[in-house]
């Protein structure tokens, strides 16, 4: 069977292109999700699709799919994807390398002439950043019925507009119904967002998971008072005792070791005054691992620890859990056709677990799933220096098709 040629140079124009739309001084991109920005980069994608002959439909929480029919139009689709949306200081890979590898494995395939038995869809996910509208990946966990769509329309953001109302604001908001997709499979193309496939020299990673994570939001309360005439011994200090936890929260994660992560993201501090011991504070918390009985136990240490903590200081704690998905293993045989892709495209490659969270977790609860890593420079990912190189984005998108065309027949 030849192998479906890929047009690199086309493809990294294609990424370029996409980059101006929200590009940032400093070369990378912010184009949260839902924005005036996300429309203009939606816009974009459905004209490339609509010119590559696709089929468009939009469904009820924004999801875009592009159909390439095939042969056997009553087979479900076989699926790639991913999104558009980025981080406020984003780059210009996270998620839109997997787009727009997908677009260009259908225009290759228009290329060459090559029919597939099943049709196949190429799918951007709204808001996979959860930057703007929180948690993440809601557009897929609607779709796999992890959220409702009504609990999601009605998430708000920090401006209180809602999702919902922003969703149709840009023209995007479908009548598709969005949990009523038939997927066969789906494949996911992604920037590694981490160092290991740079350090270890290798060209591709075969996912053959995720780790499992877990977010808390914590509330620690003290007492305000005046930081000249109250002296140190009689404080109930909600900053210098939250500081204390942060410094535990990374303590867990070393002491577990192995691939354990913990991250304090974000902290707010009340009432945020120069000369006011602080009385409230708020900080978010990220806990990861791809053990799922290490993650658990990270979780005990994690409440014991912080109580602790409010405890010896005088403090309350409310810790409440906010989001949390469990270590997802991929398909085995998908995982298998990309690994057997690599070895027929001669690249260096390895078995690697994603560290991060991508809309093919939540498809994986439903629907046989894979995806493949590409390396990033240094690592960097959510960040505006974020890059790959040529090569890298070619050889991924090449084992997508393979995979791809595996999958769907020809």
């Amino acid at each position: 069977m030849p192998e479906l040629r890929i047009d690199g140079d086309r493809l990294w124009r294609s990424l370029m292109d996409l980059a101006t739309i929200g590009g940032t001084p400093k070369g990378g991109v912010c184009r949260l999700a839902l924005t005036d920005l996300d429309r203009q980069g939606r816009d974009l994608f459905v004209s490339w699709c609509r010119e590559a002959g696709c089929t468009m439909t939009v469904d009820e929480v924004g999801n875009i799919f592009a159909r390439r029919p095939g042969r056997n139009p009553d087979r479900p689709a076989v699926c790639m994807g991913s999104h558009l949306d980025t981080q406020p200081t984003g780059g210009r890979f996270d998620g839109i390398y997997g787009v727009m590898a997908g677009l260009e494995v259908i225009r290759s395939l228009n290329d060459q002439g090559i029919e597939t038995d099943a049709p196949i869809d190429l799918i951007v996910w709204t808001n996979e950043e959860g930057a703007r509208f929180s948690p993440p990946m809601l557009g897929s966990g609607v779709a796999m019925g992890v959220f409702t769509l009504e609990q999601v329309l009605d998430i708000r953001d920090t401006d209180g507009l809602r999702l919902g109302d922003e969703l149709e604001r840009i023209g995007y908001k479908g009548t598709v119904p969005v949990t009523g997709h038939a997927m066969a499979a789906y494949f996911e193309a992604h920037i590694e967002q981490g160092p290991v496939l740079e350090a270890e020299g290798c060209e591709l990673g075969v996912v053959t998971g995720a780790q499992g994570q877990r977010w808390y939001e914590a509330t620690v309360t003290g007492r305000e008072s005046h930081a000249g005439p109250t002296p140190m011994r009689l404080r109930r200090d909600a900053l210098a005792g939250a500081a204390v936890m942060i410094e535990a929260i990374e303590a867990i994660a070393l002491e577990v070791g192995g691939d354990a992560c913990s991250t304090v993201g974000r902290i707010q501090a009340q009432p945020d005054s120069r000369n006011v011991i602080p009385g409230r504070v708020w900080f978010s918390i990220d806990l990861r691992n791809p053990d799922a009985d290490a993650l658990a136990r990270m979780d005990t240490m994690l409440r014991e620890r912080l109580a602790a903590i409010a405890g010896k200081r005088d403090l309350a704690l409310e810790l409440t859990d906010f989001w949390a998905f469990p270590t997802t293993p991929f398909s085995p045989e998908l995982v298998g056709r990309v690994r057997d892709a690599a070895r027929r495209h001669g690249l260096r490659h390895r078995d690697i677990v994603s560290g991060a969270g991508h809309d093919a977790v939540y498809v994986a609860r439903k629907v046989p799933t894979a995806m493949i890593f590409i390396p990033c420079e240094g690592g960097l990912s959510h960040n505006e220096a974020e890059n790959v190189q040529p090569s890298h984005a070619t050889a991924g998108c090449a084992v997508l098709a393979d995979a791809v065309l595996t999958t769907a027949g020809r």
